[in-house]
């Protein structure tokens, strides 16, 4: 009997879908199973159709179940065994931590500023809209921190793992936004990913030196590891995510993934292979490293859970960034590395200090503990997703049924199928001829031979939405106006 409660905050959708979830992994809802039409379960519920077709939407997108014709909606298989006790109880609370804690998302590959200056109109990927970041309140804080006690602390070297307030700050809110289970001390804050995974390298300086990485996947992230001396294993991506299968048949322990919105595909990895991806870990000694790139961004449905909240035995290393929602320039990111690995951390950089500047943690402290994080990320999902909204209807209305759309739905970014074949790099010339830049997808690629090369990929948090539209327009002059689409 699913039940509803109007008094609490928690929106209806979600009731529903938590006791939806709840019921399928503790095997009340066999696999197979029909369940109710949400026409049926709105009017028991007593509550708009929508609401319904909202909860059973995300818990289809999560993989707990599907819509399939004819049949409604079915129960999927869940392996009930690898799903850890935080999707059944609350995570743990402050007061559960040991004593002495005190509570208080690819990317660009150039930074420059010229990058943008050749063209009238930039879809790039990685860099933001500088109206989004709050330059008024940053300086408050900075001055605040400052003008405080601790400020102090700017003439030392800091604790290599990041100030422990602001280590606190990021364990609430990963706990609350993506079920991460973790303590301060297994937070690591970075100066961005790849600065991350150089440190996870060292961490593994003998043995099993191949790494499975997503075929498409980020090239920035294969470019490290290929500088730590790794054998990349490309291993598939299919419609629901990395192919396990592949996986099992290559010799990697370690595996780089990005599960709740692969990049560059947009792909969303069901719950019942992500079991299986910490099955394969568990089996095979194996460490995962996730990362959530751009997990605030989501239009359509709630965030996925993220792989480390369903993981039982310490596999996953999880990666966050703050460089898609508050600014890539600050150069923050952080990773949680499973209990069992903090000793050989403070081993191998025994001596090391943070390579992020004390202001601006402190900053960033202050910013989270005064409520202006969640604020901020709903100020810029909302300005994003309008953004998205007019990216999309721009390219439906003037390109019709001459391309289609990938990776939509999430993130900052599309990917545009051309759907009678054009080759990206023409594309991008007819694109650049009238003064608008898009990118290519060959670079995302490890075996270049199996890329389709009919793609181009798109950003759009940069530009304003009249720039957006007025972009668009320029493309489908460039691309589909009679010279050009029968060259």
């Amino acid at each position: 009997m699913i039940k509803i409660n109007s008094e609490l905050k928690m929106p209806l959708y979600q009731q529903i879908y938590e006791q939806i979830k709840a019921k399928i992994i503790a095997g009340a809802y066999k696999e197979g199973m029909r369940l109710t039409s949400t026409r049926e379960l709105a009017r028991d519920l007593c509550v708009g159709r929508n609401t319904v077709e909202n909860a059973y939407g995300q818990l289809c997108l999560e993989g707990y179940m599907a819509s399939r014709p004819g049949s409604g909606f079915v129960v999927l298989n869940v392996i009930d065994d690898l799903l850890p006790l935080s999707l059944k109880t609350p995570a743990r609370e402050i007061s559960d931590l040991p004593t002495g804690f005190v509570p208080s998302g690819k990317k660009a590959d150039r930074s420059s500023h010229n990058l943008f200056t050749e063209y009238k109109y930039d879809f790039h990927y990685g860099s933001l809209d500088h109206t989004f970041f709050p330059y008024s309140l940053w300086r408050r804080l900075t001055t605040e921190a400052l003008s405080s006690f601790e400020s102090q602390n700017v003439n030392y070297y800091n604790d290599k793992q990041g100030e422990l307030c602001l280590r606190i700050e990021i364990m609430n809110y990963i706990r609350e936004s993506r079920g991460v289970r973790c303590t301060p001390d297994q937070i690591v804050l970075c100066c961005g990913t790849q600065y991350a995974l150089d440190l996870i390298c060292a961490l593994f300086p003998e043995g099993n030196r191949k790494v499975a990485m997503e075929e498409p996947g980020y090239s920035g992230v294969r470019i490290v590891f290929e500088k730590n001396n790794y054998e990349i294993k490309p291993i598939p991506i299919g419609p629901d995510g990395m192919d396990i299968s592949k996986l099992k048949k290559s010799s990697a322990r370690l595996t780089y993934i990005t599960p709740s919105h692969q990049f560059p595909t947009g792909v969303v990895m069901p719950i019942q292979y992500r079991a299986q991806l910490l099955q394969w870990a568990a089996q095979r000694d194996g460490v995962i490293i996730e990362d959530d790139y751009d997990s605030e961004y989501r239009y359509h449905s709630r965030p996925i859970p993220s792989l480390q909240s369903i993981d039982n035995h310490g596999r996953v290393i999880y990666l966050g960034t703050f460089s898609k929602s508050l600014a890539p320039g600050l150069r923050m990111s952080y990773m949680v590395l499973p209990e069992w690995l903090l000793d050989q951390y403070r081993s191998v950089f025994e001596g090391y200090h943070s390579t992020v500047p004390w202001i601006e943690q402190k900053a960033m402290s202050l910013f989270m503990a005064g409520g202006h994080w969640e604020k901020h990320l709903r100020k810029v999902c909302l300005k994003s997703n309008k953004k998205h909204e007019i990216l999309l209807h721009e390219i439906r209305r003037q390109m019709g049924d001459k391309v289609r759309i990938h990776s939509h739905n999430a993130g900052l970014h599309i990917l545009l199928e051309f759907l009678n074949g054009e080759h990206q790099e023409r594309l991008i010339e007819q694109a650049k001829e009238h003064q608008v830049r898009v990118y290519p997808t060959l670079q995302f690629w490890y075996t270049k031979e199996c890329c389709r090369k009919n793609f181009v990929l798109m950003g759009f948090s940069k530009l304003t939405e009249e720039e957006i539209v007025n972009g668009i327009g320029l493309l489908n002059k460039a691309w589909f106006n009679f010279s050009n689409y029968y060259r």
